[in-house]
């Protein structure tokens, strides 16, 4: 595992959550919140219902040990090493 995928699961969805409620903030306009939490919902729905489960099909025990080691959502302060035989 390499990159952002190292502190946390799904580093594109948060970034445009990042980017949202920053804008949110700098513009002072609440209704860029109810925003973000519908550009959550939306992907989160899919990484839950269809993502994850098509990669534990996939990777099986690989991902599994992913998933326990990275957040999905809020990253981890120092990237995960994975030890030899649990990732790629």
């Amino acid at each position: 595992m390499t990159g952002l995928y190292r502190y946390v699961r799904n580093p594109m969805y948060v970034a445009i959550l990042a980017i949202i409620l920053g804008q949110s903030l700098l513009l002072w306009r609440p209704v860029l919140l109810a925003y973000a939490v519908l550009v959550w919902a939306v992907p989160a729905a899919f990484v839950r219902w269809y993502e994850e489960p098509s990669l534990a099909r996939r990777f099986g025990a690989q991902y599994d040990a992913y998933k326990r080691a990275v957040p999905a959502w809020w990253p981890r302060l120092r990237p995960w090493r994975p030890t030899h035989g649990t990732g790629r």
